[in-house]
Formats: C-alpha cells, sequence, structure tokens
C-alpha cells in the first residue's frame, strides 16, 4: 500500500493509548481522539443533544484520516469541509515532535496538516465545534433530464446558506441515475418498491437521470413549520412534475445511511472489492462541458460504471485557502465523484475509464483538480498543488525534513 514506506493503522490507538472522547462542560466543542471513527462521535454527541455540523458520507472513517485530506458531504455547501470545522489539532511531526496547534498557535502546522495528505504529520487529535443536534430531517429527492436545470438549481440553493439561518437547507448533493446501472445501489434504495417502475422508464429513455437530494432539519420547535420552509425552498425549481419523493428519517439514521447500505452489501459479498474510484473538483464554468463530454459520451459508451455517481456544488468561501488542500480557483465548484466496485480481475478497465476521463479534461482545458489525489510524478504533485506548491514544500522541510511520510505517493520521493 506504501512501497518502502509505513502505512499508520490510526484505530489501533483505541486499545488505550489515544484519547478517547471528550465533550466540554459548556458542549462547545468535542476533545476527539485521530483514531476515532465518526460514527462514534455522532454517537456521543448525540447522547447529549449535539453534533458536530459537517461531514462525509461515510462515518466509518477516522477522524485523523478524513482532516489529512478535507471531509466532504452534503453540508460543505453551508459548513465548509471537516478541515474548515477544527479548533485545534494534536500532530505527531515527521520530526517526532507531538505539537498542539491551532490558528493561533503552531499555526503553519495547523494549516499544514489539514488537508495536507499525511505529509507533515500524523493528526492524533482535534477539538472539534458543536451545536444543538436535530431531532429528525425532511429528506427530499428530485428528478431532472435536463443538466441545466439541474445545476441552476442547484447553484440557487446553495446561494441560501447562511449558517444561522433557519430556512436554509442542511444538505444538499447531486447524483445520476444510469440506464447501465442497477436501480438495486446505495444511492437508490431511498425510493419506494411503487415508484420504482416509472423511474426505470424515465431513465431507460433518456439513458441518465439526474437526482437532487436535499434535507431539511427539524426539531421539536421547527415540526409545525418544516414543511412550509422547505416548500418555500423548492419554489420555482425545475425538477420533473410528479418526480419529487419525501422521507422523514431520524436525524442519525440519515446521516448513517450508508452503512445500512453496506451490510446489505456485505451479505451478498460485494463490498470488499476492489474499489477504482476516480473524485474531482470541477470549476462551475466547465460543468456542463463535462456532462457532455464524460457523463454523456465516455461514462455512456464504454458502460461499465457500477457505482453511484455524485455530483454537487460547493461555495469556496466556505474553504480556508491556508490550509494545503487544493480547491478550483471560482467561488463555485462541483465535486464529482464516481464510486465505482470492480471485480478482482477487471479493476483496470475501470482506471482505464478514469484515466481517459483525465485525458479528456486535460485536452477540453478542465482545469480539475482531484480530491484523494493520486499523481504518480512530481509534475503532476506540482500542477495539482500548483500556487500552493511553494508553501508545500517550505512545509516539508520544516516538519519532515528527512521524508519520512514520503514514500508511497510519490509528492516527493520519486524514485520508488
Amino acid at each position: 500500500m506504501a512501497k518502502n514506506g509505513v502505512v499508520i493503522d490510526l484505530t489501533s490507538m483505541k486499545n488505550g493509548n489515544g484519547t478517547g472522547i471528550r465533550i466540554a462542560s459548556d458542549g462547545s466543542y468535542a476533545d476527539v481522539g485521530g483514531q476515532q471513527f465518526w460514527i462514534d462521535v455522532l454517537n456521543a454527541t448525540l447522547g447529549l443533544g449535539l453534533t458536530p455540523v459537517s461531514w462525509t458520507d461515510y462515518l466509518y472513517l477516522t477522524v485523523g484520516g478524513t482532516l489529512s485530506n478535507a471531509g466532504i458531504s452534503g453540508q460543505t455547501f453551508q459548513y465548509g469541509p471537516q478541515i474548515s470545522n477544527v479548533y485545534e489539532i494534536d500532530v505527531i511531526t515527521g520530526t517526532a515532535d507531538f505539537v498542539t496547534c491551532s490558528p493561533n498557535n503552531n499555526s503553519d502546522l495547523f494549516y499544514a496538516a489539514l488537508g495536507g495528505l499525511g505529509q507533515f504529520g500524523i493528526i492524533t487529535r482535534a477539538k472539534i465545534p458543536l451545536e444543538p443536534a436535530p431531532k429528525r430531517v425532511k429528506w427530499v429527492r428530485m428528478l431532472y433530464t435536463d443538466f441545466s436545470d439541474f445545476t441552476r438549481d442547484q447553484e440557487l440553493l446553495i446561494s441560501k446558506n447562511g449558517r444561522n439561518d433557519n430556512k436554509a437547507l442542511n444538505y444538499l448533493e447531486g447524483s445520476l441515475l444510469l440506464d447501465q446501472g442497477s436501480l438495486d445501489n446505495w444511492r437508490s434504495s431511498f425510493f419506494q418498491p411503487q415508484d420504482q417502475p416509472k423511474i426505470i422508464s424515465l431513465i431507460t429513455k433518456f439513458r441518465i437521470v439526474y437526482c437532487l437530494e436535499i434535507v431539511k432539519h427539524y426539531d421539536g420547535q421547527t415540526k409545525t413549520t418544516v414543511d412550509k420552509d422547505l416548500q418555500q425552498l423548492l419554489k420555482g425549481l425545475s425538477y420533473l412534475p410528479g418526480f419529487m419523493f419525501e422521507k422523514d428519517a431520524k436525524y442519525e439514521e440519515f446521516l448513517n445511511r450508508v452503512h445500512s447500505e453496506e451490510l446489505k452489501l456485505k451479505a451478498k459479498g460485494l463490498w470488499d472489492v476492489p474499489h477504482p474510484w476516480l473524485n474531482l473538483f470541477i470549476p462551475k464554468s466547465k460543468i456542463s462541458d463535462f456532462n457532455d463530454g464524460v457523463f454523456k459520451s465516455i461514462v455512456l459508451q464504454r458502460n461499465i460504471t457500477t457505482g453511484p455517481v455524485l455530483v454537487y456544488p460547493m461555495n469556496r468561501k466556505k474553504w480556508d485557502d491556508r490550509m494545503s488542500a487544493v480547491i478550483p480557483d471560482e467561488e463555485i465548484f462541483y465535486t464529482v465523484g464516481l464510486l465505482q466496485s470492480s471485480g478482482f480481475d477487471d479493476w483496470r478497465t475501470f482506471e482505464d475509464q478514469n484515466k481517459e476521463i483525465l485525458q479528456f479534461c486535460e485536452k477540453a482545458g478542465i482545469k480539475v483538480k482531484q480530491y484523494l489525489p493520486r499523481y504518480t510524478t512530481k509534475e503532476g504533485w506540482v500542477n495539482h498543488f500548483g500556487s500552493k506548491w511553494s508553501t508545500f514544500q517550505k512545509r516539508k522541510l520544516q516538519f519532515d525534513p528527512k521524508l519520512l511520510l514520503s514514500p508511497g505517493q510519490r509528492i516527493f520521493n520519486n524514485n520508488e
């Protein structure tokens, strides 16, 4: 997994050697060990009526791991990624120093480690801000056959993103329903059996259907107004008449939605298989070109896509540019995730599709940034970090001068 390097199993720190989960007496934050899963953080905070605000779709990931990348989901447009929701972290650097850092204390390491791909140190503890937790959610999906309508509505909804605005949405993601795929995957188990025939008919006719997914939180105080607020938010949207679907769910049931589908796939032996994923950030100005050149062309023509395909927008202002994570230089950009599952004998076919997508973007002048990036040359990494490269190099020299944390990713060790 990391040639000539090491792989850190943070969960081993759960055996009495790491920080657990401690909630501040005033409820303002959770002090969390880097080895803790986000599902453990959720369960601990909900017991006190509290919750973090920024999540990943899948909660069985470590806190330290996601903070070393960014941590994104449908809340990112409003709250920013998980790295934008951290007060303080502990880091073991490549120089074997144990450092507590924050925006006001050892700030260079704080900004380096958040989104730093583990290149500067291992995040062993984080102080995560908390807010009062809602009780339940209104969970809505709407279908589109026109990509312009789909993206226009997404961008309209994320523009209404006041953090403390009770009338704003709390979650927004988009996905594709493909003619070549099966509705029997974790993104579509949402739909009721009686609705599936007309959805399948729509997909068969158009080959690609775009699905907009939104969530509105509520509790005892807002229970009587949530439906009215939701209808006001949906007013004027261009989804297909008759293709809006709604569920009411517990807050924790919604956040942990992927795990329930994981259990179904594990029972069928379809979970522990290769996952040749491709995750990209696309500038808003090029998302239509991406749809035409990738979704409508490469993906449909190759006809191999066997997992969820996500596409939804984020607001650049919710990210902190001082951190190591890299995003497009536009105020609105989209995340695209092709979350493939393959067999052990055909994963190269999916890798070839990923390469073709990246080659298309390069030829079309689409300046994509990879999320969970993987490059095989120094040039690739330099292009990825762009204007941040010189800062990234300086921080590397400061916190890991012997390149102990480099092997495997080939950012600095290109002779592997």
